[in-house]
Formats: structure tokens, sequence, C-alpha cells
């Protein structure tokens, strides 16, 4: 089954960034990485999604336009299914509860913990399979 992780941040080097932390998985196989610059540009994406299973949502929460806060209810209503974990600078109690109640199961702080991460993709890996 292809499965894939979609990772929605407006910062230009994320990408790259991800990328370089899992490229052995990436060229293994395990999964594929999308990315989207923009909240909207997000939900258009996952809105396309047909083949591929989308197994996993991480998204930067402050980005210009639709935060990652407002994002996050439109996409558990498409897909209630899809686990959104949140990723901000600012690991405030008060953004914690909000990502929260808005229906994110976890919230991540820059700078990103990427073992913490891998854990959490492993997870899902093994839900999905």
């Amino acid at each position: 089954m292809n499965v894939y992780i979609l990772v929605v941040d407006d910062e230009p080097d994320v990408e790259a960034l991800f990328r370089q932390h899992f490229r052995r998985d990436l060229r293994a196989g395990r999964f594929q990485m999308e990315f989207a610059p923009s909240a909207p540009d997000a939900l258009r994406r996952a809105a396309e999604v047909r083949d591929p299973a989308l197994i996993l949502i991480l998204s930067d929460i402050n980005m210009p336009g639709m935060s990652g806060l407002d994002m996050l209810p439109k996409v558990r209503a498409e897909h209630p299914h899809v686990p959104v974990i949140m990723i901000t600078a600012y690991g405030d109690a008060e953004t914690h509860r909000k990502a929260i109640e808005r229906g994110a199961v976890a919230l991540l702080t820059k700078p990103i913990d990427f073992a913490q991460l891998r854990q959490e993709i492993d997870t899902r890996l093994e839900q999905a399979a």
C-alpha cells in the first residue's frame, strides 16, 4: 500500500529538512511525503487523495492567511481518520489547548525532535498496515 504524509509549512527550507531526516525511509519507499506551502493548498491536496493513503498530516500553526489552527477543523471534517500533529515555535499551554480542542492528536515544538516524530510516523505506518 502506498502511504503518504502531508507536511504543511510556509517556510521554504522545511521540505529540505524533512527530506534530509527521512531520506532513507523515502528512498526505501516506506512512505511518501507531500509538501504544501499554505493551509488552503494543504486542504486541496488532502481532498485529491485517491490512491495513496494519507496517514498523517504535520502542520505548522503560524502561517500567513489561514493558520494551521484554522485549517485543523476543516481537514478533520474531511478526513476524520487522519491524525494531525501541529508544529509550533510557541509551545505554550493556550496554544496546546487550542490545538487539541480543534482535533490535533499532538503538538510538537520547534526545533522538531525528529526521533520523536519518527516514532509517531512508525506508529501510523503500523496502524495503516
